[in-house]
């Protein structure tokens, strides 16, 4: 929050300033450089910086709707502090809509990268070496991976009561505990001792309106409660706690039939869909196998035997997240 010069890829942010800064990726093999914008909002009088961050995993496009509505909306100018909005990170998977990189790499599993590493790991180490130092608040923007449709969820660790605290002022639907992963973002960045929320909601190549309407008040509701923002926090619900969590996998391969809405709360033996095979042959059903709340499911319209089908809160049993 000092009010020294602040200079971000080389370039100084002056007081009350708006400016596009560009991180150069790589060039391609036809030696076009592919850059990733950076929208940088300045106000006047000092104060926090944040960092608004989607599309890590190309094809997770929700989070970079969200941030398109908040620089269309000016959500982004702040009245002090600084306000940097990346809408498309992984730039690479964005252009052909997939996960990876270039390389094949999950860009969420290669922080805090190496100068002389992969393509990925090298634009991991670019992004913490010159611009995850001068910030203080992040809010990165995921989606379910394929077909996997979430509800819109925050994920922190509830040992840390500063950022429970900031997950209920962005009061999504769900707050769900979630342990670091080794060499993601949000880990990397916790060593860092930078606050970070991690926001999830709905499915990769998909555009949900009522997603984006969540991602977009969180933001708002944060940024207002860090006095970067005027206006009272919009907190439209009692966030529901989710500890433990366990996938429910596909008995039978077949074509699936969902019964339940994103979001329910489901009671034990409750039957959550239907695995039907394509010739009228067999209808097995999907039990829940205790009563809690789903809060993804996998919209695929064929499974096989061990796929992921209902993301349940469970009392009892602990299964580790994705980010």
């Amino acid at each position: 929050m000092s009010s020294k010069p602040f200079i971000l890829l080389g370039k100084e942010i002056l007081k009350g300033t708006s400016t596009v800064v560009d991180l150069e990726v790589a060039k391609l093999h036809t030696r076009t450089t592919v850059k990733v914008p950076l929208i940088v909002e300045r106000a006047k009088k000092s104060g926090p910086v944040v960092l608004l961050l989607a599309g890590l995993h190309g094809d997770e496009v929700n989070g970079v709707g969200i941030i398109r509505e908040i620089i269309a909306q000016k959500i982004n100018k702040p009245k002090k502090g600084i306000i940097i909005c990346i809408p498309v990170f992984n730039i690479f998977g964005y252009l052909i809509q997939t996960r990876e990189f270039p390389d094949g790499r999950d860009l969420n599993r290669v922080f805090p990268g190496s100068p002389s590493g992969s393509l990925a790991s090298q634009f991991a180490y670019q992004f913490i070496e010159n611009i995850a130092p001068l910030v203080d608040y992040v809010i990165d923007f995921h989606t379910g991976g394929g077909e996997k449709d979430n509800m819109a969820q925050i994920r922190c660790n509830d040992a840390e009561k500063e950022t429970m605290n900031l997950a209920h002022i962005f009061n999504p639907p769900f707050i769900i505990h979630s342990n670091y992963i080794p060499k993601s973002l949000r880990e990397t960045l916790n060593k860092m001792n930078k606050s970070i929320l991690l926001f999830e909601g709905g499915k990769s190549k998909n555009f949900d309106p009522v997603i984006i309407s969540h991602g977009v008040r969180g933001v708002k509701n944060i940024l207002i409660h860090l006095e970067m923002n005027e206006g009272i926090p919009d907190i439209i619900n009692e966030p529901i706690f989710v500890k433990k969590t366990k996938w429910l996998r596909a008995s039978y391969s077949g074509m699936f039939k969902i019964l339940i809405e994103n979001g329910n709360f489901v009671t034990k033996k409750q039957v959550l869909g239907h695995i039907l095979d394509p010739f009228g042959n067999f209808k097995k059903k999907v039990f829940a196998p205790f009563d809690g709340y789903v809060f993804c499911i996998n919209k695929t319209p064929i499974v096989n035997k061990g796929d992921a089908l209902f993301h349940m809160s469970n009392d009892i049993l602990d299964e580790e997240l994705s980010e």
